[in-house]
């Protein structure tokens, strides 16, 4: 596996990386871990994701001074005196996680942030100003900065209520209100892919349901308010994007299980109606392969007679799999730069 410019950057600086307790914070694994672990003999590393893949590649290490962590929010048995943060795609993921930490860390713990040029990490220090003492730059190679910084003293108790975003949805003669953690997708409000889905769904909707790479929930809530009968199952690889859905459905008075998946990795169920606006960026870079995946591999959990219907920019070229991997495909709109596709077995 090929180093992450990220991580090659912290490689490069590996001998001022020094601690007994480090935390790494959503840092992808792909040499630096062992690399870290190798220099430090000594050191008991903890590994948190926010992305359950990521998460599930770290797990396989099975290094006996590494415990990785899955959750939307880190819940520390150590305090820690080194934080290793990739900064986040969303600029107020970066608070958020910040907030999430400040409990953690032991008063002079060193804060380092990475992360690549064209995510935006030249604004760190404006960003990070609540929560850091201090932050400044100590390196920068590969295209991506290096950070190092202190807490401030005595920052508020980390509440992750305090970082729910609320918004109404409202479609025909159908209002729900969204629960949603900075990072997810549509934070702040309704996007127009999904809106365009919502204005297509089948009028008969009923049984077992599938909303996969859930977001917020905003597909299931809807459906759940449209169809009180549906029974609902909604699947992410993000842990934040759960959490947010679990609440957007606590909000509206609704129910439905939640899954961590890597695309379809830890689903099992058979579905009467499957329903996604699937993900094409990851991190800050365009990227098909989950939602191909997806595509390629649901018919096993397609109950008989059971319908997909998927929305998407129309420029991706998602048909094509559909017919070949799933059945005859309909094309129900293509409006405002997106096409809903459906699929009836």
């Amino acid at each position: 596996m090929a180093i992450s410019n990220i991580n090659q950057l912290l490689i490069r600086n590996i001998d001022a990386l020094a601690a007994a307790r480090p935390l790494l914070v959503n840092i992808a694994d792909d040499g630096f871990i062992n690399a870290y672990l190798t220099q430090y003999p000594q050191a008991c590393m903890d590994s948190y994701h926010s992305n359950y893949a990521e998460y599930q590649t770290v797990q396989r290490l099975g290094n006996t001074r590494l415990e990785s962590h899955f959750s939307a929010e880190y819940h520390a048995k150590n305090q820690h005196d080194m934080v290793i943060i990739h900064f986040p795609k969303s600029k107020a993921e970066l608070a958020f996680t910040l907030a999430m930490l400040a409990g953690a860390m032991r008063e002079d713990a060193v804060i380092i942030i990475v992360g690549e040029n064209k995510a935006g990490i030249k604004s760190v220090q404006k960003l990070s100003a609540d929560y850091l003492a201090f932050s400044h730059k100590v390196d920068a190679a590969r295209h991506c900065l290096m950070y190092i910084g202190r807490f401030k003293a005595e920052l508020p108790t980390f509440n992750i209520q305090d970082f729910y975003q609320y918004y109404p949805v409202q479609v025909a003669d159908k209002t729900l209100e969204v629960v949603a953690l900075p990072g997810v997708f549509s934070q702040k409000s309704l996007d127009v892919g999904t809106q365009v889905l919502l204005k297509h769904l089948p009028n008969n909707i009923a049984g077992q349901v599938l909303d996969f790479g859930c977001g917020a929930g905003v597909i299931a809530a809807y459906i759940g308010i449209l169809a009180p009968e549906a029974k609902l199952t909604l699947v992410d690889v993000s842990a934040l994007a759960l959490h947010s859905a679990q609440a957007t459905l606590k909000r509206n008075q609704l129910h439905g299980q939640c899954i961590a998946s890597n695309s379809l990795s830890d689903v099992t169920g058979k579905y009467d109606f499957v329903f996604s606006n699937p993900p094409f960026h990851q991190g800050v870079n365009t990227h098909y392969a989950a939602t191909e995946s997806f595509l390629s591999n649901i018919k096993p959990h397609l109950a008989i007679n059971a319908c997909i219907t998927i929305v998407a920019n129309s420029f991706l070229k998602y048909p094509p799999i559909m017919e070949r991997m799933i059945g005859k495909t309909d094309t129900l709109t293509i409006e405002k730069g997106f096409a809903v596709y459906q699929c009836q077995i």
